[in-house]
């Protein structure tokens, strides 16, 4: 049997190699001598700082021996919190998920590290280290899957918003995932966590899902904004939400808009379009709360022209376009409606198209109180691209829908978009006839990598927001 390769036994040889005595050795590595003579005569566990300065005095790459320390420190030792915190933020500032993934594997029979993993994950979390907390918090998932603590509900929600990003199938799959866990979290974060699952199902046009969503939100926002004024003493030290309480309040009023709206249901749409208007019940008056009650209601104007816009009163399209003008964030949402109405009623808007083009490439857009989530944006980009296609189509002119068509199939291929891509592929087929050869090549390219195109039934975004 071969002798196992060691940190200390490469050392050695390195010092054997290189004609170097451990006092010269010292000098280079900044290492004490009687420290490294030590660690060389296996009597002493290596720390991090030491590995480190060990690794650049042997003129090796960064990190060249954690897979030896992980089995020398950690699978066949105690481990040492002292040695072992150090070691997973080095392997995070170095991308080096495996060694994490092992450090992890090997502590979660054991629950008494769960607590620093978690606060270790947290730390990264806030640094945007985001893949290697992923695997901190999957693995204290993991060793405290028996038990109903806060803590791992809150792994949960972490691996949650890790997870998601363009692809909705995986989005889909994190949400369910993670529902169960809502109830579990501390009451602040239930409203973020509510906030964050509405925006999916928002995208996915799983209205059912959002309405229910938007009835759980209003009620906890409810209850805990007469409670911060119920309890004063206790509000010093409870955990406050991401935004004012009453956001989500106006926020679930929004959310209902939007499901009626999508059900046909005009009139109650305009409904709760007044309730998140109205903002006088509110009693704070701090910046970020004035900007909460100007954001929704330039949201209830813009949203009550849409409404009646799409109820078939075609006499507030010219004050809507000259609104949302005026406004560059409402142009997309606003423009994607005014396309499909146009398509639902048949009317001319090419002077709209023509005067909103810029709108048809693809922009991060903001509203007045943050960035506005980017799965809703693309969502919203491709069904406009796929309303301005369709819209060509019926207009006859092939060209430009064979062009609108393409690129929002692109788009939809790149967010697993399947309803869109598939409502693409008729309109495609439909012109197929007078598609150029490189229309075609495109064509099947996009199909090729679009994936699964299973049709998910319900129609398109909403509202302003």
């Amino acid at each position: 049997m071969e002798p196992k390769i060691t940190i200390q036994g490469e050392l050695d040889a390195f010092l054997k190699r290189e004609g170097k005595t451990i006092n010269q050795f010292a000098g280079i590595s900044a290492v004490n001598s009687g420290t490294l003579s030590s660690i060389i005569n296996g009597n002493r566990p290596i720390a991090m700082q030491q590995l480190d300065r060990i690794t650049a005095g042997m003129g090796l790459p960064e990190g060249a021996f954690y897979e030896m320390y992980i089995d020398e420190c950690i699978i066949h030792s105690t481990p040492d919190w002292r040695r072992l915190g150090p070691f997973l933020h080095r392997c995070a500032e170095l991308d080096k998920l495996e060694c994490i993934r092992q450090v992890v594997h090997n502590l979660m029979d054991n629950i008494s590290y769960a607590q620093a993993l978690f606060d270790t994950a947290e730390e990264f979390y806030r640094n945007d280290k985001k893949e290697a907390a992923a695997l901190l918090y999957e693995g204290v998932a993991e060793s405290e899957k028996y038990q109903h603590s806060e803590r791992l509900a809150l792994c949960q929600y972490r691996l949650f918003t890790i997870a998601l990003g363009d692809n909705q199938d995986i989005n889909l799959q994190a949400a369910m995932q993670f529902e169960y866990f809502v109830e579990r979290l501390d009451e602040a974060d239930q409203l973020d966590a509510l906030h964050a699952l509405a925006n999916i199902y928002i995208s996915l046009h799983r209205w059912s899902k959002v309405n229910v969503l938007a009835e759980e939100m209003e009620r906890k926002a409810s209850i805990q904004y007469q409670n911060q004024y119920l309890v004063t003493k206790q509000r010093e030290t409870r955990k406050e939400p991401a935004r004012p309480i009453c956001f989500y309040i106006l926020y679930a009023y929004l959310l209902r808009s939007a499901v009626c709206h999508e059900r046909g249901e005009y009139e109650r749409a305009l409904h709760y379009a007044s309730l998140y208007a109205d903002s006088a019940w509110v009693r704070e008056d701090t910046d970020k709360v004035r900007e909460v009650k100007a954001q929704f209601q330039e949201w209830a104007i813009a949203n009550s022209y849409l409404h009646r816009l799409m109820a078939g009163q075609m006499d507030v399209l010219t004050e809507y376009v000259e609104f949302i003008a005026a406004r560059e964030n409402e142009i997309l949402p606003a423009l994607m409606k005014i396309m499909q109405a146009a398509n639902r009623y048949q009317f001319n808007v090419d002077g709209i198209i023509e005067r909103f083009q810029d709108q048809l490439d693809f922009k991060e857009l903001r509203s007045r109180i943050g960035i506005i989530n980017s799965r809703v944006t693309w969502d919203e980009y491709t069904d406009l691209l796929c309303e301005v296609a369709a819209y060509y189509f019926n207009a006859q002119r092939y060209e430009s829908a064979i062009h609108y068509t393409l690129k929002a199939l692109e788009y939809s291929a790149k967010i697993n978009g399947d309803a869109c891509v598939l409502r693409c592929v008729r309109l495609f087929e439909e012109c197929r006839h007078l598609a150029t050869i490189e229309d075609e090549k495109k064509y099947k390219t996009l199909i090729s990598g679009a994936g699964r195109m299973n049709e998910k039934k319900g129609s398109l975004m909403p509202v302003h927001y």
